[in-house]
Formats: C-alpha cells, sequence, structure tokens
C-alpha cells in the first residue's frame, strides 16, 4: 500500500516549484496519490500570488495526466484564508477518511529521491507498533557525520555498534514536522488542536514541561502563546503525553529551502545560518523492524546540542546584534 501525499501551499510559487519537482524525482512518485490542499488568500496582494501557485499547479497537473509522473494529482482550492493551521488539520482529516496513513509536505519541503520509499517502508515496519506514532523525514542531527566514542545505543540490534555514525535510523520523543507523516490511528486518537495554553499542558507538571524543552535549550512550549496555536507543538505534546515515539532517520531525507521566509520561520543570511540545513540523502535508507524501540539517552543529549538557540549558529556581526537585543529587550 502507497501512502498519498498531502501538500499544503499558500503563495510561494518557487518553493511550491521546486517541492513538487523534488517530489516527482522520488523512485515511488509514479505509484502515488497526491493530493494538494491551496489556501486562500487574505487580501488582494495575496490572492494574486495564490492565483499564481494555482495556476501552476494546473499546469503541473494537466503534464501529470499526460506522462504519468504521479498517480494522481487532485487540487483543493480553499475560496478563503483558513490560514495554516486549519489548512493542515482539515486536510488530514480529509485524507483519513479514505486512507490509514499520510504523507504531509509543505510547500518548501524538497525531498530525496528516496523520501517515499524510506516512509512508506517505515508505515509499513511499524504499522502495528502504536507506539511509533511519527515518521520523520528530517533530522536536526548529521549522525553519518559523526565519529562518537560514545556508549553502545540500547535498540536491540545485534551486534551493537558505539558508532553513531553507522545508525541509518533512531527513535526519539521529538517529532518535526518537515516532511513527515503518521497512521490514522495515532493521528485520530492522540491528536488535539489545543485552544489554549492552559489546555495544552493539563495534566504536565513542571518537570514533563522540562524534559519536552530539553532542559530549555528547546522553548517549544512558547509557541503556546501564539494564535492560533501551531499544529505541530500540539502533536508534540501528543507525543509526548502518550509516551509516544518518533522514527527519524540517521540524516536528513528532506530539506526546508522556506526558512528565510516561512510562516514561522524567519532568517537573514548576514546575521546567522541554521547548522542543520543540509542537502538530503542521495541514497535509500534501509529500515529494518527494531523490537521494543526506545529512545536513547546519547541521541537525546546530541539534539540538545543541535536545537540550541533553534540551531542558529550567528555571524560575527549577529553575535554583536544579539548581544545588544538581548541588553536591552532583557529576553
Amino acid at each position: 500500500m502507497i501512502s498519498p501525499v498531502a501538500m499544503f501551499v499558500y503563495n510561494r510559487v518557487d518553493n511550491t516549484q521546486k517541492t513538487i519537482e523534488h517530489l516527482l524525482r522520488n523512485t515511488l512518485a509514479a505509484e502515488t496519490d497526491l493530493f494538494v490542499f491551496s489556501d486562500g488568500g487574505k487580501d488582494e496582494k495575496s490572492w494574486k500570488a495564490v492565483n499564481e501557485v494555482r495556476a501552476h499547479l494546473h499546469k503541473v497537473q494537466k503534464d501529470i495526466e499526460a506522462n504519468g509522473a504521479l498517480k494522481s494529482m487532485t487540487i483543493i482550492e480553499r475560496p478563503e484564508n483558513i490560514y495554516l493551521e486549519r489548512n493542515i488539520t482539515e486536510g488530514i482529516a480529509q485524507i483519513f477518511e479514505n486512507h490509514d496513513r499520510i504523507i504531509v509536505l509543505e510547500d518548501d519541503i524538497c525531498t530525496s529521491p528516496y523520501y517515499l520509499q524510506y516512509m512508506n517502508d517505515a508505515f509499513d515496519l511499524y504499522k502495528d507498533e502504536p507506539r511509533v506514532m511519527h515518521v520523520a523525514g528530517f533530522t536536526n542531527l548529521d549522525l553519518s557525520t559523526l565519529t562518537s566514542n560514545l556508549s553502545p545505543l540500547t535498540f536491540n540490534l545485534s551486534p551493537l555498534n558505539s558508532n553513531l555514525s553507522t545508525l541509518p535510523f533512531y527513535f526519539t520523543p521529538h517529532m518535526s514536522g518537515w516532511g513527515w507523516g503518521t497512521w490514522r490511528d495515532r493521528w485520530q486518537k492522540h491528536f488535539v488542536h489545543y485552544q489554549t495554553r492552559e489546555a495544552a499542558l493539563e495534566g504536565m507538571t513542571a518537570a514533563d514541561q522540562d524534559a519536552i524543552q530539553y532542559g530549555g535549550v528547546f522553548p517549544c512550549l512558547k509557541s503556546l502563546d501564539k494564535r492560533p496555536i501551531p499544529w505541530d507543538i500540539c502533536w508534540e505534546l501528543a507525543i509526548y503525553k502518550a509516551g509516544g515515539l518518533c522514527l527519524t532517520p540517521g540524516r536528513t531525507m528532506v530539506r526546508n529551502i522556506g526558512l528565510k521566509n516561512g510562516t514561522h520561520f524567519k532568517s537573514f543570511d548576514i546575521l546567522q545560518r541554521y547548522e542543520f540545513d543540509r542537502e538530503p540523502s542521495q541514497e535509500p535508507l534501509a529500515l529494518t523492524k527494531i523490537p521494543n524501540p526506545q529512545k536513547d539517552e546519547a541521541i537525546e543529549r546530541l539534539f540538545a546540542e543541535a536545537i540550541t538557540d533553534w540551531g542558529i549558529r550567528y555571524t560575527p556581526l549577529g553575535k554583536f546584534i544579539r548581544f545588544f537585543y538581548k541588553l536591552f529587550t532583557g529576553k
């Protein structure tokens, strides 16, 4: 069974074009159904950009019907702007009306040629392991570059290998929303789109809040003060509260090309760079079924280090400006 792909787009035609181009290069593209959810504009200017995106989507759809690059392509055009969170959560619900698994891409996620194969293999291998709730295409780490002397990871593998650079995938409580997927039973059972911070944190102790934020270096709970609350922090909390795990590649299978102009991210090259902005792997990822999957503390320590300051590494000018910003704002 090949999972459908749900792609969520708004007003960035260049990013949308690149995302689709990379998707079409996947080894399983011709067997995959693509559903594109296009959000509506907020005003005259944004509607112009939205219509440009939609014109491109319809052109691609005609090309696909002619060349069979995908099994099918369906375009869902929102008549008004319902914002990113509703577009995604309602789109996922629509896909789950007829499918029991889903791959989710936003309009700025360029995939490896083997991304679809990786995702579908993961769905098949772990469909009967409800504790595995999420399959990530992205990793903040790049285990292939590590030469670690850390103690062996406890994955019930034989023989155990103490070199993290040979680990093709791992499990973590932390989800990544850049090119991800899940199963219908897990999403419908656990996902709640919280409306208030108080509701989201109900039942969580101070220790829980510290743990999910990796001791404060990953201040994800600040997102609960946004309106609407982003869908991804709600899913992160759902996984944590359920004691769930996320299957994550040892080397990223996707690249986010929208960090400079996304809904939730902004970046300026002159001031900063993202340490985890890497090209996706160009090789297939061999997955295996691991009995009783667990998180590993060695991986968790590496993640906490990588995600410090959201993975941003400042240039000398950025450090200078940031020093005075923190001095005057107290942030």
